[in-house]
């Protein structure tokens, strides 16, 4: 018997677990479920005789090591500056591990020890990063092995809200992690290339620089450039390409609202507020605007923000309720968590909401002379805020390549991300029937002049 070992029992893990569990009896595996929130782990395996529930804090050595001894493969599903520590616990005991974050700094260290003991530390293998790494490479490896000269890839994802849910003026709510759509952009200036040029936008324009794309079936969206475009390209193999880019969606106007936080320095998570646990929500606006004794928090915001009363902005703010004497009740806050607090009652998912992830690539490249535009376009639904497309599209790629790798299909060692053929082709091949499928489209484009 195979024992998998799945760590973190979050809302992302719903799919993984589920489809491990379904496939155990027939397989032969025992899934273990380990979460410091033991009722949860209990309520994911559903006291089914193929799995079980284990209360598991990672900070506690001695168990951690318990853990990792009795199973064949770890799924890490914590937070992921826990990952490094479940990590080197593998690689000591020869255990596989998978998990769907990035490779940290400290993850990369743990590579020539794995691929010595034989062990695959696979990362990055969820929905961004995952399903963007591995059909982003089916496609350039496609036009690659055609020949042709590659002039462009452009990558963007969105977690975003199916149409029938999108009953806010926002037209979004959190599927991942809240935090991060908060301090998204953060951390330096977004660089990518373009046309052979180098770009650089600072976080002050990031969402005034937005690209509009439209999406067969599902209407137009909005995109904001991510991080750091440029370190895709030796991941992807496209040293030399002229124009790299990577993106967020959204639905259009998200942007330009969501710059206004930006503007007042409400999503800085760099400083303490003092006094935020008695702050209410109209205090911690006012707090970024100018001393006014004769104008109100909504009129001094209007010019702070050079905005019209009936601006679709503000009505876009006046539905968080940020001007409402409700309390912060947090101590010592950042002003990014207080403003994580705020949005988190009203962009939490409704029992009935459906999310919705949409995924767009676009290559161009020279084909016998002529220019010509590959898309491809992903776009999947969740059912409910329990079974969501983003638990989905995480969760699948992690399962299925557990699966692969229990019957010996996956022979890679040391620390990798799914960008070689051996993962990306079964991968996606299996992934295929269960929904997560591309629709692509190639057309020949007129002569471009190029933009500087």
């Amino acid at each position: 018997m195979k024992n998998i070992t799945i760590l973190g029992a979050g809302r992302s893990a719903s799919s993984l677990i589920n489809y491990l569990i379904e496939r155990a009896p027939k397989n032969g595996w025992h899934i273990t479920v380990g979460e410091y929130n033991l009722e949860l782990a209990k309520e994911k395996t559903k006291g089914l005789d193929c799995a079980s529930a284990i209360f598991f804090d990672v900070h506690d050595e001695k168990q951690r090591q318990q853990v990792v001894q009795k199973a064949d493969i770890i799924i890490s599903m914590l937070p992921a500056y826990m990952h490094t520590m479940i990590a080197r616990e593998c690689v000591q005991y020869g255990k596989h591990m998978l998990t769907a974050s990035y490779v940290s700094k400290e993850m990369e260290e743990l590579h020539e020890e794995a691929q010595k003991k034989g062990v695959l530390l696979l990362n990055e293998i969820g929905l961004d990063p995952g399903i963007d790494h591995m059909s982003a490479m089916k496609m350039i490896e496609q036009a690659k092995s055609n020949g042709y000269e590659l002039e462009a890839f452009e990558s963007f994802t969105g977690g975003l809200l199916a149409p029938e849910s999108e009953n806010n003026p926002w037209k979004y709510k959190f599927t991942w992690n809240p935090r991060n759509v908060v301090i998204a952009g953060h951390g330096g200036a977004v660089k990518f290339r373009h046309n052979g040029r180098y770009k650089y936008i600072p976080y002050h324009k990031l969402f005034r620089r937005t690209e509009l794309i439209d999406i067969e079936g599902y209407g137009r969206f909005e995109g904001y450039a991510n991080r750091d475009s440029l370190s895709y390209v030796d991941k992807y193999g496209l040293q030399g390409i002229p124009t790299i880019y990577r993106g967020t969606l959204r639905r259009p106007g998200f942007c330009r609202a969501w710059d206004a936080f930006v503007q007042l320095g409400a999503t800085d998570d760099s400083y303490i507020m003092e006094g935020s646990e008695d702050m209410t929500y109209r205090d911690f606006i006012n707090s970024f605007l100018a001393y006014n004794a004769h104008d109100s928090v909504e009129l001094k915001l209007m010019y702070y923000l050079k905005l019209d009363q009936d601006s679709d902005v503000i009505e876009k703010l006046h539905s968080l309720n940020i001007f409402s004497n409700t309390k912060v009740g947090i101590k010592n806050a950042t002003p990014a968590q207080i403003l994580q607090k705020i949005l988190e009652e009203s962009w939490t998912l409704d029992p009935n909401d459906k999310d919705m992830i949409v995924m767009h690539h676009k290559v161009k490249y020279k084909k016998e002379g002529e220019l010509y535009l590959h898309t491809a376009d992903m776009v999947i639904q969740g059912e409910d805020a329990i079974e969501t497309a983003m638990s989905k599209t995480v969760g699948l790629p992690i399962a299925v390549a557990t699966e692969l790798l229990l019957e010996g299909k996956i022979s890679l060692t040391g620390v990798q991300i799914p960008v070689k053929k051996e993962i990306y082709l079964p991968v996606l091949d299996k992934l295929e029937p269960m929904g997560v499928r591309f629709i692509e489209k190639e057309v020949k484009l007129a002569s471009e002049l190029p933009v500087m």
